[in-house]
């Protein structure tokens, strides 16, 4: 993920409005709004006409420096703003910049990162400072806090009373305490739980299934080392769930997951012979009864043909053997226990024709899908 800044004015119409729309498009388009400053407005910088209204945003995407100038140039061409050919200065429904993209320098005909007229406009690094003071200017060496000092631009800016709306409160998840996503091998279960963290600032726990010494040797030789296998992935989860799950984060509003410990279940069953199974589960169901349940459980549906493409394009190596029937039947047993589970609020998202790692619009819509699960929440409460 990289982080941007993004420069917004208007002097035509409702010049907050058209604010606030851009801001809607940029997190649809682009990616997570994470601060919005004041909105200011001042006379025009340049040519004379109506004041303008200009604000600042901090931006999450994971679009190039140059994506991210396309996308801004069809939001303006949405919102109404037709560019001519004419020199100078001109007013405007909507006028969107990228002043910063991580800490590159860019040169282009179309494209100058950081913005060449940042340090000259009050009306930008008010705004900048206000939500990053220590943003850093690559090529002038100075922060944005020492480029307001610096300033000779004597426009005056006057902050206006009304704030603009930030989009990500729309999918408010923060209701529930531990919410655990679940799914089949290859799924997207921890990127999603990732980026759910990232957005909404929420403890992330992560399966650490990449230490299991015996993950490897299990799909070489799965009778011999799915007892130990299961075994370990149970010990370390117990541990894991009581750990990271009984410890209280002051500066994190929920907790996510990118697994429940039931699963262990699920795998053993497939996995384990009729007798192991058995005494598996009596050990299992000790540890069960005193554990963290999730408030939501989140179970990501996805093709057999799709998982079986997701595997081989991460490149785990001793992943690439998984066959379909086994899948299959860990799909099974998924859904199995979300058929028989009463205590869990379950939510099944079918992501099979998804791609939210790629596509903005497909991250948003589970959100949405998941911010209506957090509502009934509201409602039963």
């Amino acid at each position: 993920m990289h982080k941007t800044y993004i420069a917004l004015g208007s002097n035509l119409g409702d010049k907050f409005l058209n604010l606030q729309l851009a801001v809607q498009a940029i997190f649809e388009k682009i990616g997570t709004v994470t601060k919005i400053s004041p909105v200011y407005e001042t006379a025009s910088w340049g040519f004379k006409s109506e004041n303008f209204f200009n604000a600042v945003l901090v931006v999450k995407t994971s679009f190039t420096a140059r994506e991210v100038l396309a996308y801004l140039l069809e939001i303006e061409k949405k919102l109404g703003r037709t560019r001519t050919s004419q020199a100078g200065y001109q007013s405007r429904i909507i006028d969107l910049d990228i002043l910063f993209y991580d800490e590159e320098i860019i040169e282009m005909e179309s494209l100058q990162i950081p913005h060449a007229q940042i340090q000259n406009r009050r009306f930008v690094l008010q705004p900048l400072v206000d939500i990053a003071p220590n943003v850093f200017h690559a090529k002038l060496k100075k922060t944005a806090a020492e480029l307001l000092q610096q300033c000779n631009d004597t426009i005056e800016v006057e902050k206006l009373p009304r704030w603009l709306k930030n989009p990500l409160t729309e999918y408010n998840l923060a209701s529930f305490n531990f919410m655990a996503i679940e799914g089949n091998i290859g799924a997207g279960k921890t990127t999603l739980a990732t980026k759910i963290a990232d957005d909404f600032n929420a403890k992330l726990v992560l399966e650490r299934f990449a230490d299991n010494p015996f993950l490897p040797k299990f799909y070489e030789d799965k009778s011999r080392f799915a007892f130990p296998l299961e075994m370990s992935f149970l010990a370390d989860r117990y541990q894991q769930v009581h750990d990271d799950l009984g410890q209280l984060d002051l500066f994190k509003d929920f907790i996510v997951a990118d697994y429940d410990i039931y699963k262990s279940l699920i795998f053993a069953k497939v996995t384990l012979q009729e007798e192991e199974y058995k005494l598996y589960r009596r050990l299992f169901e000790l540890m069960y009864k005193d554990t963290k349940r999730p408030d939501l459980y989140i179970f990501l549906f996805q093709s057999t043909e799709k998982l079986l493409d997701n595997i081989k394009k991460r490149g785990r190596i001793y992943e690439q053997s998984i066959s379909t029937e086994y899948l299959e039947a860990i799909q099974k047993g998924y859904l199995d226990f979300i058929k028989t589970n009463s205590e869990n609020q379950i939510k099944i998202i079918d992501i099979t024709n998804m791609d939210f790692l790629k596509s903005r619009k497909d991250y948003l819509e589970i959100l949405r899908q998941i911010s209506q699960e957090e509502s009934k929440e509201t409602d039963r409460s």
